[in-house]
């Protein structure tokens, strides 16, 4: 599992997006927004995300939340966690915007997710805040990557680049570590 955890404008989609580029397996995204509270719905977006990648992926799944209104979670996601596990090569699902989700259901059915994700797919996560889910347990167990805002700031050599590539802004060395140090080497500051 990877963690990107940190404020707005810091480039974590932008991260993610550079990082799904050089890949050479499928990736599955699905961004969340503040109406994705039913856990039920949001299972659904997950099946359909993963599809992209597999359209054999979640048809049970799929199945199961048709068939019934109030089908556990935890049926829904072994069966799609069974269909994972069957892919034949690696894949990653990326959740993007996490911090939108509030619903303790949501939480619980990605928590079972991340606690049963079978070898053949990453899970990546980009949020604004750190998720309720079990990141103390997978951090101590050296399950979980983690890209924090410190590592996504630009030093003062990154921002002269970043500056001089898109902006085409030249600067003292001086001018731009006081710019460095006045946004705290965030990408957003720095454009605007």
């Amino acid at each position: 599992c990877s963690l990107l955890s940190a404020p707005a404008g810091t480039g974590k989609t932008s991260l993610v997006a550079a990082w799904v580029a050089r890949l050479d397996h499928p990736v599955a995204w699905l961004a969340l927004d503040e109406r994705d509270q039913e856990v039920h719905q949001v299972l659904r977006y997950l099946v359909a995300s993963l599809q992209t990648i597999a359209p054999e992926c979640g048809r049970t799944a799929l199945a199961l939340l048709d068939a019934q209104s109030k089908v556990a979670p935890e049926m829904v996601l072994t069966s799609m966690l069974n269909d994972l596990a069957a892919l034949s090569a690696p894949a990653l699902l990326v959740l993007d915007d996490y911090h939108l989700v509030r619903a303790p259901a949501v939480h619980a059915a990605i928590e079972f997710l991340l606690n049963h994700l079978p070898p053949t797919l990453h899970l990546a996560i980009a949020t604004r805040e750190d998720p309720p889910l079990p990141l103390p347990r997978l951090r101590a167990s050296g399950q979980m990557t983690e890209v924090r805002a410190a590592d996504l700031s630009f030093n003062v050599e990154e921002a002269a680049a970043f500056l001089g590539a898109g902006v085409r802004m030249r600067l003292t060395a001086q001018q731009m570590a006081a710019l460095v140090e006045r946004t705290e080497g965030w990408a957003a500051g720095l454009q605007l």
